[in-house]
């Protein structure tokens, strides 16, 4: 099948040029980006990933800030990006705009719902792309392009003039190829400070989390403990069961727990109950924000996205306050574990991208799996980075990094110090395969 040359990753092409600066050296000057179609940019209509949301809505008023910031600091937008459809998705197909083609694996979907936006930087269309990750809409498709992602603190960067999907969760990310271009973005973005980097007091490694993987552990582990000692030294490095410590410590999860079978192999009972209990506040929020215009247009959606949007719409108030009580108790139980300076490494998700049009039933357990494990920033409004770790079996693998809520700044110095040595690690370990 012939395939444009932008690999189907634009909704629609324009260039906005830096607004006219005084300034000889601004941080983003010569770079360019793309956005995904759920922010607002001043005369365009804002798509959200769908005809019927496009065919009744005008042309926004004014630009958000985070396009704003990105283009006073220097750089150009070329135009703005596929999404899945009402961002209700983390596979990146869309029925009604084409699902943008994973540069690194044309057979395998690039992840959702930011999935024109990382197919751009992948395809080296432009030098960085602005996505939104609720549910992992960053993170999923940054790791099957094999590029960086970045999911901010929540609350970091506004979300003005960018769709609502779930406030509790929503934040807007980043995508980039170089991690000296995740990290200036993410300081125009973040507004953060010149600051000499500091050095992680710990690397925690659960093993429960690498279990979940369907390559072997030691792909990912191995590369960065040995960046870790050669840089920092190994007695940073620790290794935990991340699951124990959530059980006991985020006691609002028992009634989620309750409704998950533990003799299930492939779960960790309690981040599970965290996935189920993020779900709702989603779905619930989403009802909140959509209902309206879904109950009048009745919009044609692809299949999966209805099947989920029409759950939305059935949430009720039940148990909603039980889930802000989740993410209240779990964000001090992950701050505590991990203290100012901590870092915990986990597989952003299960293993390689999936097959295009593959079977949802066939990917339920893969998607369960990837739930929990994006649910740990999610619940928590944690950053994290994802970074590229190479091929296995010729196909994108990642990992990722988390640090506590408002150390963005710690967590992308420590993306770029630790990014040369991860890929001189990860070219042995693809060369001993």
């Amino acid at each position: 099948m012939a395939m444009a040359p932008d690999y189907g990753a634009f909704v629609s092409k324009f260039i906005l040029k830096p607004p006219p600066s005084q300034s000889p050296s601004l941080p983003l000057t010569g770079l360019t980006f793309a956005v995904k179609d759920i922010f607002d940019i001043e005369g365009h209509v804002t798509g959200f990933g769908n005809p019927d949301w496009a065919r009744t809505h005008v042309p926004a008023s004014s630009t958000a800030p985070a396009v704003l910031d990105v283009l006073k600091a220097g750089a150009t937008c070329v135009g703005k990006t596929v999404m899945d459809e009402m961002a209700y998705s983390i596979d990146g197909e869309n029925k009604h705009y084409g699902t943008p083609r994973n540069p690194c694996a044309p057979d395998r979907v690039p992840g959702g719902s930011s999935s024109g936006s990382a197919v751009a930087v992948g395809a080296m269309l432009v030098d960085f792309s602005l996505g939104t990750d609720t549910g992992g809409s960053v993170r999923v498709p940054a790791s099957y392009c094999g590029i960086l992602g970045f999911r901010p603190s929540h609350n970091a960067v506004s979300t003005v003039g960018v769709i609502p999907m779930a406030q509790s969760l929503d934040t807007v990310g980043w995508f980039a190829r170089e991690p000296s271009v995740l990290k200036q973005v993410g300081r125009v973005l973040l507004e953060l400070p010149d600051e000499d980097p500091i050095r992680p007091s710990q690397i925690i490694i659960p093993q429960d989390c690498f279990q979940l993987l369907s390559i072997p552990t030691e792909r990912l582990t191995q590369a960065l403990v040995r960046s870790v000692e050669k840089l920092h030294g190994g007695d940073i490095i620790k290794h935990s069961i991340l699951g124990d410590y959530v059980r006991d410590n985020v006691p609002a999860l028992s009634s989620f727990l309750s409704e998950i079978n533990e003799d299930h192999l492939n779960i960790i009972p309690s981040l599970a109950a965290l996935s189920s209990a993020r779900q709702l506040l989603q779905r619930y929020e989403f009802k909140n924000n959509h209902k309206e215009w879904v109950s009048a247009v009745n919009p044609d959606l692809g299949p999966l996205i209805s099947d989920r949007v029409r759950e939305a719409l059935q949430t009720t108030e039940e148990n909603i306050d039980v889930c802000r009580s989740v993410k209240k108790e779990f964000h001090a139980a992950l701050t505590s574990l991990l203290g100012d300076f901590g870092i915990l490494a986990i597989p952003t998700v299960p293993g390689p991208p999936p097959k295009l049009q593959t079977d949802s039933s066939a990917l339920e357990v893969f998607g369960a799996k990837a739930l929990s494990l994006l649910s740990i920033a999610g619940v928590s409004g944690f950053c994290q980075a994802s970074i590229p770790m190479g091929l296995h079996g010729n196909l994108p693998i990642s990992i990722s990094l988390l640090a506590k809520h408002g150390a963005d700044g710690f967590l992308l110095d420590l993306v770029e110090t630790l990014y040369e040595s991860l890929k001189e690690q990860i070219a042995i370990a693809e060369k001993s395969v």
